[in-house]
């Protein structure tokens, strides 16, 4: 099969890989629709995230149940499908608190590497949400947005509690940012502050109620924490990277914390439920689609900024 991987630092490249096989009696063999470039594939790319050799690429997806271990029960071969970018059981105690992406068994799908023709899924039963039927074309960027983007977004407004009422800051422009923003929209936020606007000066001084910090870097989470007024609720979901939070200011602030890497399957079903309902669009956050065999390109548009986020075909 064709997968995309990284060598280097900004060397991309489509080959012959070997196509995935059942590994586990829990695992299930999809026949990948559509992947896509996320932001945090953007930190090994630019060499900011050191790999150790040869690295495959991807863990945003969607596509078709081809072959399904002994043990797998809820999800079925012809399935059409969207998954976790962490296996779950979703049955263990942290899963059942709707943390599956810290579930006592996890693992990482993007391990096998998505951006490519097939893909492993691990923990199937726990990780595949099934769609009621074969989706139209048009509604499978949205359903992949939902597999880590939309995900990821979403669990920063919850993180965040936006809601009604309150004021929502978005520190990030990135897809994530602008997932985001449509979930504190969904959630019923009655104002949402995008990017790096004067927040203290459009709330009277005292921040916002609900921050969502969705780009990674320590500027961001500072400026995230900084723009939420006392009692106020900061959700980050940016990757972190180089963080360091001073204690005496973070005590001073008297904000609520809370974030990591989101627990996308918590949020899945009704993700999946407004998507194919068509009340939200998340799919419009795509503003570059190749083929697979041209993925070197949509990691390059993103990086230099002339895309937000690239879709991949197989």
């Amino acid at each position: 099969m064709r997968g995309t991987v990284l060598y280097a630092p900004r060397d991309i490249r489509v080959e012959e890989r070997t196509k995935p096989t059942i590994q586990a009696p829990t695992d299930a063999i999809i026949r990948i629709s559509a992947a896509c470039v996320c932001g945090s594939d953007l930190w090994p790319y630019r060499g900011i995230e050191p790999i150790e050799g040869p690295t495959p690429m991807g863990h945003e997806y969607v596509g078709v149940v081809e072959e399904i271990g002994s043990d797998v029960r809820n999800i079925k071969v012809g399935d059409f499908v969207v998954g976790s970018f962490m296996a779950s059981d979703n049955t263990c105690p942290i899963c059942q608190a709707g943390y599956q992406s810290r579930c006592v068994h996890v693992e990482y799908v993007g391990a096998g590497g998505a951006q490519a023709e097939y893909l492993r899924v691990p923990l199937a039963d726990g990780t595949l949400v099934a769609t009621p039927g074969r989706p139209d074309e048009d509604l499978i960027p949205s359903l992949l947005a939902a597999s880590d983007v939309l995900g990821t977004g979403w669990f920063g407004a919850v993180a965040a509690e936006a809601g009604s009422g309150k004021t929502v800051a978005v520190v990030g422009d990135g897809a994530v940012g602008l997932l985001a923003v449509l979930a504190a929209r969904q959630l019923g936020a009655e104002r949402i502050i995008a990017m790096r606007a004067k927040v203290k000066e459009l709330t009277g001084g005292l921040g916002a109620h609900s921050v969502i910090e969705a780009a990674g870097p320590q500027e961001s989470m500072m400026q995230a924490i900084r723009s939420t007024r006392p009692g106020g609720h900061v959700g980050y979901v940016g990757w972190a990277h180089g963080v360091e939070l001073p204690g005496q200011e973070l005590f001073y602030a008297e904000v609520h914390v809370l974030g990591g890497p989101a627990p996308v399957r918590r949020f899945l079903p009704e993700l999946l439920g407004l998507i194919w309902n068509r009340e939200i669009d998340p799919g419009r956050v795509f503003d570059l689609e190749l083929p697979l065999d041209q993925a070197a390109e949509g990691y390059r548009a993103m990086d230099e900024r002339r895309a937000i986020k690239s879709l991949l075909r197989p």
